[in-house]
């Protein structure tokens, strides 16, 4: 995927929320045009009306959990307005508007990540059968939460008449149009959604600095005579780092983009070619485990699975947006597409190694043979990569939020100051946990079911609270019920159990 020309995008910030306003007052603040002045908006409350901030519509560089490419996406271009039947579609302005087949490869490339690498050792804390299953019910759940937030976007921007919206301002608007109660929390709930971003990108970060640090230490030790500890091999891997982080500009990190994507892709094809080599018969396997062991998989699958981080950007730039979600769609065919391929490597990836399974598929690979050893450097280089792009878009949103509160002669030494900063704090956090499995599953756990299932769910419920309604028996106000019911056991038991992981850990003297 080519970067935009024209340096760096913009990034969603938690800065300015949305404001409201009574239509009589004097002092209206900006917004964006396409609502007329005689034209009442919808969704009012008691005679407040809600305004949208002129840059509501900037749409943030974004990236799956997991994923090896940056998706650099274009903003609108100036402001549009339309009376009667608002099409947010035919008022789009995108440089480079993608095709379906396009954004189809766009959200492989996006869901496709190291978190494939991770099944077999999700599956191992379901059971071969219970994964299989399992595995396709998650996968249908945040399918279908995507969905639901592309969808509520789409109400949105008829309602407030503008072309796009990011993430985290589909989830301030949506508090603005729901319940009186709500209105109140919309800009808390912008800065939550950034604020899990941050959080989820920053951990994915010290996941890949402890997933580069074990395949590079596996490959050493069969030539060294001196063992050093993961630990050790965590602080080497982020010594370059912080220089390759300094990079500002995505323009320059596109040469390792192109690099790491095709080591990964020939590395991820020569696992498969061992990983289906000499296979059990699946009798041979738990096909479930004890119930107490589910959290873990959950929390990884939801890691490996969960893009609704990226989902947005891929439809505001689409040159169809409407053929991405419905039934066929893009996003239909496209995470069919990862949820078999996932549920492929996670089932076979088990039964061929079972017990044995390590947190990544990768480290299972013999350590004395030279092509194995060569797939564990080839997608330790990508993943060691791919660290620069992840790290892009929390630090640039970090920065959008501490820019205004620093003198201008000094931004530039504050804004590398930062980057160092952000770079020691994710290697602390890696050499402190280096134990990959609780890892990812407490990342799963605690930033995507929040914000690939509470808060989509959320997000509906205020949507449409007043217009259309919950619908017959009130089923949608159930079934997002069950939703955010699900996500918060998620949210609770997976970090309840990665904490005792990693007690046990600490216990053992690791």
């Amino acid at each position: 995927m080519s970067l935009k020309r024209g340096g760096p995008p913009p990034v969603a910030t938690s800065g300015s929320g949305v404001m409201t306003t009574s239509l009589d007052q004097q002092k209206i603040p900006t917004v964006t045009a396409g609502c007329g002045e005689n034209e009442k908006p919808k969704g009012g409350k008691g005679g407040q009306s809600k305004f949208i901030r002129s840059d509501m519509a900037d749409v943030p560089v974004q990236q799956a959990a997991g994923s090896t490419l940056p998706l650099v996406i274009s903003r609108k271009k100036g402001d549009d307005s339309e009376d009667g039947n608002y099409n947010p579609f035919e008022h789009r302005k995108v440089e480079h508007p993608t095709s379906d087949l396009e954004t189809f490869v766009h959200l492989l490339k996006g869901s496709l990540g190291s978190g494939i690498l991770a099944m077999p050792m999700a599956f191992s804390h379901a059971g071969l059968w219970f994964g299989l299953v399992a595995t396709f019910a998650v996968g249908t759940l945040c399918t279908y939460c995507v969905h639901i937030l592309v969808k509520c976007a789409h109400i949105l921007c008829r309602r407030r008449k503008i072309p796009m919206m990011g993430f985290a301002d589909v989830a301030e608007q949506a508090f603005l149009d729901g319940p009186p109660a709500l209105n109140r929390w919309s800009r808390f709930i912008r800065f939550m959604v950034n604020t899990f971003l941050v959080i989820d990108l920053l951990g994915c970060c010290c996941i890949y600095l402890v997933f580069v640090a074990n395949n590079v230490e596996q490959v050493v030790r069969v030539y060294m005579e001196t063992v050093l500890g993961i630990r050790v091999w965590i602080m080497i891997v982020s010594a370059p780092l912080i220089f390759m982080c300094l990079i500002r500009n995505l323009k320059f990190l596109t040469p390792f983009s192109m690099l790491a994507n095709i080591l990964m892709f020939v590395g991820i094809v020569i696992t498969f070619i061992y990983m289906f080599s000499d296979l059990p018969a699946p009798v041979e396997r738990p096909g479930i485990v004890s119930v107490t062991e589910w959290p873990l998989f959950f929390g990884t699958v939801i890691f490996a699975l969960e893009g609704i981080g990226v989902v947005m950007s891929l439809e505001n730039d689409m040159k169809n947006p409407s053929h991405f979600i419905g039934c066929p769609s893009v996003l239909n065919f496209g995470m069919g597409l990862v949820i078999a391929l996932y549920t492929l490597v996670g089932f076979f990836g088990f039964l061929k190694y079972g017990p044995a399974t390590e947190a990544s598929i990768t480290l299972n690979l013999p350590l004395d043979d030279k092509l194995a050893q060569s797939v564990k450097l080839m997608i330790a280089i990508a993943i060691f990569f791919t660290f620069t792009l992840q790290f892009y878009v929390p630090v640039t949103i970090l920065w959008k939020g501490l820019e205004h509160k620093i003198r201008p002669e000094k931004q530039n030494i504050c804004e590398y100051g930062l980057r160092v900063f952000l770079v020691l704090l994710c290697c602390g956090i890696a050499v402190a946990l280096p134990n990959l499995g609780p890892f990812i599953s407490l990342i799963g756990a605690v930033c995507l079911s929040t914000l690939g299932m509470i808060v989509p769910a959320t997000i509906e419920l205020a949507v449409y609270h007043e217009d259309p309604g919950y619908g017959r028996f009130n089923w949608r106000l159930w079934k997002n019920s069950g939703l955010i019911l699900f996500g918060v056991v998620g949210f609770v038991a997976g970090t309840y159990v990665s904490i005792i992981e990693f007690h046990t850990e600490f216990s053992n003297g690791h």
